[in-house]
């Protein structure tokens, strides 16, 4: 069984669980909801703490949406989550996407949101995607691409978070500009039907200005990342704290804002 290389830079801090949760169909899948129709078996790879998850199997009710996640303990909180919406078309298992437990051909639906670029072999796990995807069904793929955020106004401390985080990134065996990638990815897994897109998140009004930093402040001091960048020998936790102060500043600026590109895929199984 081929095991991960990469290792997962942001990890399950509470900070990084407010985005994850922040994460709906709509906002982060809008690009696959189209061709979703009730009856669908669906596979969300990556499902966090599964508020995708729940809002994909509402979407398919006469159908049913598989959750899986390596975190056992983010898979615990999706199944809760799941519970307490009364969502009873949703079941969670923790899976690894580099070897999955399931047979050929085993869903419509195969969905993986901001996945490929933690992996250190992403074609390979496109391939285990395919493999379990039916004939005819679809691979579903988002993810940011870190290299083309942009920001106003310019923050110099946001400049070095960012090329921190991609250092950081590349290191643990990732690759944060996954967005631009995913197409070649995707050809060298061997799809040829693909449609190709692009959507974003943007953060402007004061609340979503505090929100967007605030996490990233956080994550930057108190996260799994944060203890990976200073044991990795990339900076200290002095220089975290100035990071962190530099989203704080952005956010004290009346006209911030903050765009993430995705690329996004879908590709004919």
């Amino acid at each position: 069984m081929r095991q991960e290389t990469a290792v997962y830079t942001h990890g399950h801090h509470a900070s990084v669980l407010r985005s994850h949760t922040w994460r709906t169909a709509a906002n982060s899948a809008g690009y696959l909801l189209g061709e979703l129709t009730p009856g669908m078996r669906i596979l969300d790879i990556g499902c966090g703490p599964g508020t995708i998850t729940a809002d994909l199997a509402r979407l398919v009710p006469d159908g049913r949406v598989t959750g899986v996640d390596r975190d056992p303990g983010v898979v615990a909180r999706a199944r809760a989550h799941a519970a307490e919406q009364s969502v009873a078309n949703a079941d969670f298992a923790v899976a690894d996407v580099n070897a999955l437990d399931f047979p050929d051909d085993s869903f419509d639906v195969v969905h993986a949101h901001q996945v490929l670029q933690h992996l250190g072999d992403p074609v390979h796990a496109l391939r285990e995607m395919r493999r379990v995807c039916r004939p005819g069904g679809l691979v579903a793929v988002r993810d940011a691409d870190y290299g083309a955020f942009t920001w106003f106004p310019g923050i110099p401390a946001l400049d070095d978070w960012l090329a921190l985080y991609r250092r950081v990134a590349r290191d643990n065996g990732g690759e944060p500009d996954a967005g631009r990638r995913l197409l070649s990815w995707a050809r060298a897994a061997g799809f040829t039907a693909i449609t190709a897109t692009a959507g974003t998140w943007c953060y402007a009004s004061e609340a979503e200005r505090e929100w967007w930093s605030g996490l990233w402040a956080e994550r930057t001091c108190a996260s799994g990342y944060a203890e990976i960048a200073v044991a990795g020998g990339h900076t200290t936790a002095e220089g975290l704290t100035a990071l962190a102060d530099g989203w704080r500043e952005w956010a004290g600026h009346d006209d911030a804002w903050f765009l993430v590109p995705h690329g996004e895929l879908l590709c004919r199984a």
